[in-house]
């Protein structure tokens, strides 16, 4: 075959440091819009981008040579370096150390899309811990809870 062809999508989620709620209702639009920048600046198809003050969950299509912990390094950190140079009072804030990701088969991409449009609705009824440890046994991947939390 002359040529690689590939569809790859993927679910990623990361929690702000310590759970911190610090993704304000009138921050998340620039937020969601600033990472879908840098996705796009860097290859990958900002396919939806959302989540609540302790958390974010993107749903991205990825090229075969991207590493999944390279695009989540260059999220996280053009994310926080734009929130501290825009927004001051940030300082302080950041992602926490690790990442959720799970690849998405294409006929799963409206139901994991409207998962993601829906989180507001969702973290009524249960926590960030929660789903993320749900997400994971969902996947079949395997954690320690000692180490989950960072």
């Amino acid at each position: 075959m002359a040529n690689t062809y590939t569809c790859l999508q993927y679910h990623v989620t990361f929690s702000t440091k310590n759970r911190e709620c610090w993704i304000t209702p009138d921050l998340e639009s620039r937020l969601w819009a600033y990472l879908g920048g840098i996705a796009h600046d860097n290859r990958l198809v900002p396919l939806k981008i959302g989540g609540i003050e302790d958390h974010v969950h993107l749903v991205l299509g990825m090229p075969p040579t991207l590493a999944p912990s390279k695009m989540v390094q260059v999220l996280k950190g053009g994310s926080s370096k734009w929130l501290h140079d825009t927004f001051p009072a940030l300082r302080g804030c950041g992602w926490q150390d690790g990442y959720g990701a799970c690849t998405v088969s294409k006929s799963n991409l409206p139901e994991v899309i409207k998962y993601v449009e829906t989180q507001r609705e969702h973290h009524r009824g249960k926590t960030f811990q929660e789903e993320f440890r749900a997400l994971l046994d969902r996947h079949g991947i395997e954690y320690d809870e000692r180490y989950l939390w960072g």
